[in-house]
């Protein structure tokens, strides 16, 4: 039996789901690449690669000389840049390309969401007045808030950012989801938090904060994603029947049929 050769770009649950999904089917050889972002990533059902690839040209090359025959862009939703290099290499070698995307968090009754474009507009929405803010948008994007020192903040992580990048005064946690919202009030009302701060990742692993949030009454300040390249699908079942279409069109035409 003919074999897909998938390049899967990960570091998302749909990733690793996927990731499972074909390492058990006979039909495809599958390598999953992080970015390394995360220190310690879950171990992953089919062979890891970490680290970049130079830009879309790197990728591209990369297609190539692997003999890539299917490339799933399964990265975060707030991975513009590695998602633009995904659809430009596919697009310059002729290969394949899916996006996974899973919807963005949609507000609900109750919820006091402050909406902005970006990590300064985030750190700018607290206002000058201090308090204290949950701050869960990764160890990556603390640079605005270390500006705005008369806040308290509660950061969390999966891994702990280097000391001289949290703001002065902050207290770190590491933890990777999912969470309960039940946790996830308990934590709030321990640290008196006024305000909560995340990127809209969407999903179900990090929902938690925001339904405790809408319970207590706290405002969320919300940082909206950036365009999508291309129409990504939303779930791992459409990306895993693209991957199935797309063995069946490979072997198809390695027969001549």
């Amino acid at each position: 039996m003919s074999r897909l050769n998938v390049l899967l770009l990960g570091g998302t649950a749909e990733a690793s789901s996927l990731a499972r999904r074909i390492a058990d089917d006979s039909r495809f050889d599958g390598l999953l690449s992080l970015a390394g972002a995360t220190r310690s990533p879950k171990p992953s059902a089919i062979e890891t690669r970490i680290g970049g690839f130079g830009g879309a040209d790197g990728l591209a090359r990369y297609l190539r000389e692997h003999g890539v025959d299917a490339l799933v862009d399964a990265t975060h939703p707030f991975a513009a840049t590695m998602s633009a290099n995904a659809a430009a290499a596919a697009a310059t070698v002729s290969v394949p390309c899916l996006a996974v995307c899973r919807p963005a968090w949609a507000q609900q009754a109750g919820d006091r969401w402050v909406r902005v474009a970006d990590m300064p507009g985030a750190a700018a929405a607290l206002g000058a007045a201090p308090r204290t803010v949950f701050l869960t948008v990764g160890r990556k994007d603390l640079a605005p808030f270390r500006a705005m020192a008369q806040h308290r903040y509660i950061v969390r992580s999966v891994d702990p950012p280097p000391p001289e990048d949290l703001p002065r005064n902050a207290s770190f946690m590491a933890a990777r989801g999912p969470f309960a919202a039940e946790d996830e009030e308990r934590l709030m009302r321990a640290h008196r938090i006024e305000t909560v701060v995340t990127k809209n990742s969407g999903g179900s692993a990090t929902v938690a904060k925001l339904i405790a949030a809408r319970r207590l009454g706290l405002p969320v300040v919300m940082v909206e994603r950036p365009q999508a390249s291309g129409a990504p699908v939303p779930t791992v079942d459409e990306a895993w029947d693209w991957l199935v279409a797309r063995h069946a069109e490979t072997g198809a035409a390695r027969r001549g049929v």
